[in-house]
């Protein structure tokens, strides 16, 4: 009986070590898919949150208050549960126009292996001025500490002024309802 037991522990053992030692020695499997939708998700920004100036590498905007910070290549990163709020600047010739964006940016997001799909493309006029926006979703990135992944609701915008390009993307889990504070800080973004 113990005989019987102890062969499938050891494949299991086996395969689990083969699947490590692959995703180490980076081998490629099937492309990701897309995980389910949350039916509560956990990233509502609340209706009465502070949002507060932050003016840093050539650009302003009002981001949330309390939000963890993290300095990334070219700009910053705000993060709170699973919303993420990135923003850099980089310098460019002209302003993007809608069909270089589906063109360019659009297809890059696409190819990013986290079960991207876009939604739409458009240009919109904001507060802050013209910019080009991209509707998109994804998979989160795993947590650190489950594994688990979940499906994000995707924004980003695109502001062009005096040879420099933002970059705003936003993401929380889908479902979230986060339209007003998105539309907010967008609105808010000015290129000094």
């Amino acid at each position: 009986m113990f005989g019987k037991r102890l062969i499938p522990i050891c494949t299991i053992a086996v395969l689990a070590m083969s699947a490590t030692v692959g995703l180490m020695c980076g081998y490629s499997f099937a492309a990701e898919k897309a995980v389910a939708p949350e039916h509560n998700p956990p990233g509502d920004i609340p209706d009465n949150q502070v949002f507060i100036a932050y003016v840093a590498n050539g650009f302003a905007m009002k981001v949330p208050e309390g939000w963890s910070r993290k300095d990334i290549p070219g700009g910053v990163s705000f993060s709170d549960k699973y919303n993420l709020i990135d923003v850099s600047i980089a310098p460019a010739a002209a302003a993007p126009t809608v069909e270089e964006v589906k063109a360019h940016e659009a297809k890059d997001i696409a190819a990013g292996g986290h079960a991207e799909k876009i939604s739409n493309v458009a240009a919109v006029k904001l507060q802050s001025g013209p910019a080009v926006r991209i509707d998109y979703q994804s998979n989160s990135q795993p947590n650190a500490v489950t594994g688990k992944k979940i499906r994000l609701e995707r924004v980003r915008y695109l502001f062009f002024k005096a040879g420099r390009l933002v970059t705003l993307d936003m993401a929380a889990p889908l479902g979230a309802d986060n339209v007003d504070q998105w539309l907010l800080m967008a609105n808010s973004v000015s290129l000094p």
